[in-house]
């Protein structure tokens, strides 16, 4: 946020009934009450708080069909009628067009069309929220919310500040990677990254692709495959359905996540596409036609409610460092191994871990990681990442030491193995000295 940015604080809400349009079928309705609007003068930059020149509105304007959950939302002049709507109604004292929206494709399949003589949108007697009965409450099949907080209570260790941060780019460049050594919990981190960028957990707003070396152009975005008539038939790829769902939607934010996006090559994977991922070049204008074209005046563009948020395992020597074409388009962040005070006291109290023994284990892994950085054949990207030495959330480890054996021997020892191929000897010691003496 930055000072002269207007901002709006809204309360979001259910209702199927006391609509100002015929409801038939009393199906719910979203909405949400405009409750105040202001203009930003100062951001400290703590990621925290923000100074407004706030103007309540009183009574709260009622806007219908659309809703934003999530505490935070960003909306783009520009980005559709929809948003212009918004904007205008919020700001401008504007009137919601209630026949525009209430014939909108997405609304109308579900209402059926209308005619309204009268396009204002006026609050209503009751509190929405108040009004849902028994019979209603299990109708509201909601994404729960989801922020940083939650990537940190469900077991992220970086910092809260760090955290923002990142979400805060990626918001901006609209594409991200997150690079690291193994294990250090780069794909859980994209998924919760990618609900705290919507701002709820939503499935269906979140879809998450691999790749690997045959992955291609016609795989990913489009390309004739085999049909259930023995024909071969023109089908979009995941890439072109999240566009898709992103341009029907444009209130709403969607993520693709692409894990491992090294394993394939990117710049032949995404093609023309590539060009189309930028920041400054998501809108309309700038649509291009495909190599497959579903139609000979069909320009695709990608819409910036649409982002990218891709894993790359930075140790792996089968896979080619991405061109810079492609690395230009994406921002980076590193994540090291955390073995830190957040990492014991997070597995102590979440699966019962004696402190003391946590500790033991942080100053072994912390020597291996040693040994493993000032390898000049490895280096620091080959280094042991804090997942494995992490339990899921409320698993009970009644016996850390066996526990702890364990995930030496079949999983950081294999991985030992493959590091120090050609020295057998040092990785059988440096397995030894995670065993020896203690844990």
């Amino acid at each position: 946020m930055r000072p002269g940015d207007r901002i709006a604080i809204k309360a979001v809400f259910a209702q199927k009934r006391n609509l100002p349009f015929p409801n038939p079928g009393e199906y719910t309705v979203g909405g949400m009450y405009i409750k105040a609007i202001g203009v930003v003068t100062n951001n400290p930059g703590d990621g925290i708080y923000v100074n407004v020149d706030w103007t309540s509105v009183n009574p709260p304007r009622v806007w219908y069909f659309s809703q934003f959950r999530q505490t935070l939302h960003r909306i783009v002049p520009g980005a559709s009628w929809e948003t212009d709507a918004l904007i205008d109604f919020t700001f401008n004292n504007k009137p919601q067009d209630i026949n525009r929206f209430r014939n909108a494709p997405k609304w109308r399949e579900k209402f059926g069309q209308l005619i309204v003589t009268q396009n204002v949108a006026v609050p209503v007697a009751q509190n929405p929220v108040a009004e849902s009965d028994d019979d209603d409450a299990g109708d509201d099949d909601s994404p729960a919310p989801y922020s940083i907080d939650d990537i940190i209570a469900d077991g992220c260790f970086l910092e809260r500040t760090r955290l923002a941060d990142i979400v805060e780019h990626w918001h901006s460049k609209k594409n991200l990677i997150l690079q690291g050594p193994p294990g250090t919990g780069k794909t859980w981190l994209a998924r919760k990254l990618a609900y705290a960028l919507i701002g709820q957990r939503d499935e269906s707003q979140v879809q998450a692709v691999q790749f690997h070396p045959n992955l291609s152009y016609e795989d990913f975005v489009r390309g004739y495959r085999p049909s259930g008539d023995g024909k071969l038939a023109l089908m979009d790829g995941p890439f072109l359905n999240m566009v898709e769902a992103a341009r029907q939607d444009p209130n709403s934010d969607y993520v693709i996540v692409i894990e491992e996006i090294n394993r394939g090559n990117p710049a032949q994977v995404f093609g023309e596409m590539l060009t189309l991922l930028e920041a400054d070049k998501r809108k309309e204008s700038e649509g291009l036609g495909l190599s497959y074209r579903g139609r000979d005046d069909e320009r695709v563009y990608v819409p910036p409610n649409l982002y990218v948020i891709g894993t790359m395992n930075i140790a792996d020597r089968s896979l080619a460092l991405v061109d810079l074409a492609f690395r230009r388009r994406f921002a980076f962040e590193d994540l090291e191994p955390e073995f830190g005070r957040t990492w014991l006291e997070w597995v102590r109290d979440n699966c019962g871990v004696d402190g003391q023994f946590l500790a033991d284990v942080r100053r072994r892994m912390l020597a291996l990681n040693q040994q493993i950085a000032g390898d000049r054949s490895l280096g620091r990207q080959f280094r042991v990442g804090h997942s494995y030495v992490t339990p899921s959330a409320g698993d009970a480890i009644r016996d850390a030491a066996a526990w702890f054996r364990r995930v030496v021997e079949k999983e950081i020892g294999p991985l030992l193995d493959e590091y120090w191929f050609d020295s057998p000897d040092t990785a059988r010691q440096a397995k030894d000295d995670l065993l020896a003496a203690g844990p």
